[in-house]
């Protein structure tokens, strides 16, 4: 059994590991609350103050960095770079490197479960799924388990006892059994299955269709589609408004952001007038502002729920993908996709 140290790398090894953390770019802000974007085609983090809405640095990255989690103390942001097959932990305040975690083969999407004693990530180019127990300081290795074709987005179970997976390829939803790491089902749902979201109590699952222009709602324990919601092209990730009734799901190529409501499992109304490819979603603290980033024009946008506008964009990297908000509170759900 592989184990990995969260603590064992630090910045210092990762110098002699031949990463370099450019120093002239990075100057951290004095503010508390700041929002990390991760620019995934061009290998940086860009740190923008929440308060300003001004980029105050740019911090290198390993190779693709897609995704981005918590730890459960949020005393450290992981950065998943899949092609560098690495994790970069940073302080989610100031986005400075803390230490690097190496031998992570793949890690496009990263997720704790709830329960805190599992950490997953699905190997999109790898085809694979690495499942590792947590002790809240070190991963073990448990599993390696193949999953094809191009596994990407998961949601958990809140028992912690499955984890879903979309396989964009091959148009497939596994569950996998964590205690076992075994797949339990797979069922086919569509063309480029990807995010995934579980509406209060477990009740269904739904899925962002990139392929297609809908979100299909899963009955996951009878693997049965029960209903299709009619979003835009491009459906694709998911974000909810911490109101308890509604989720967003960005529509990539349709560029807007359709709001669905958790109980009726309608579509409520859609966001338009959107920078090309939204993708990734955050809230700000009070919950009036979501922030999106757009994966095809090198922006983030700010948009007020209240009228459901975009009301300013910030210029950051070449296809910025993942985003955090220090100030929120610790989550187990994987951010982005």
């Amino acid at each position: 059994m592989r184990k990995f140290s969260l603590r064992s790398l630090t910045v210092g090894a990762a110098f002699a590991a031949g990463t370099v953390l450019a120093s002239s770019l990075f100057s951290p802000s004095a503010h508390a609350n700041n929002v990390i974007v991760l620019n995934s085609g061009e290998a940086t983090l860009s740190l923008i103050d929440e308060a300003t809405h001004q980029v105050v640095g740019t911090v290198p990255t390993g190779k693709e960095p897609h995704h981005l989690m918590a730890t459960p103390d949020n005393s450290s942001l992981i950065v998943a770079n899949s092609v560098s097959n690495n994790l970069m932990f940073v302080d989610p305040k100031t986005g400075k490197v803390q230490r690097w975690v190496e031998n992570i083969e793949d890690p496009y999407q990263i997720g704790f479960s709830p329960d805190n004693k599992w950490v997953v990530t699905t190997g999109l180019r790898l085809d694979r799924l690495d499942v590792y127990h947590y002790d809240g300081h070190d991963m073990t290795l448990a599993k390696r388990l193949p999953l094809a074709v191009m596994p990407s987005h998961m949601a958990f179970t809140n028992d912690s006892k499955t984890v879903f997976v979309t396989l964009q390829v091959s148009g497939e939803l596994a569950a996998i059994d964590l205690a076992t790491q075994q797949v339990k089902w797979k069922m086919k749902v569509g063309k480029v299955p990807a995010g995934l979201w579980m509406t209060p109590g477990d009740k269904y699952l739904l899925i962002g269709m990139t392929g297609a222009d809908y979100v299909a709602v899963v009955d996951w324990r009878n693997q049965k589609i029960v209903k299709t919601i009619q979003t835009g092209n491009g459906a694709h990730n998911f974000r909810s408004l911490a109101d308890g009734k509604h989720v967003a799901v960005s529509n990539r190529v349709a560029s807007t952001i359709s709001i669905i409501d958790e109980d009726t499992l309608a579509n409520v109304g859609d966001i338009t007038g959107l920078m090309p490819g939204p993708d990734d979603m955050e809230l700000s603290a009070d919950k009036r502002y979501l922030w999106v980033t757009f994966r095809f024009a090198k922006h983030v946008g700010i948009i007020d729920l209240t009228t459901r506008k975009l009301i300013q964009t910030i210029a950051v990297g070449r296809s910025p993908h993942g985003i955090y908000f220090y100030d929120r509170a610790p989550v187990t759900a994987p951010n982005g996709a």
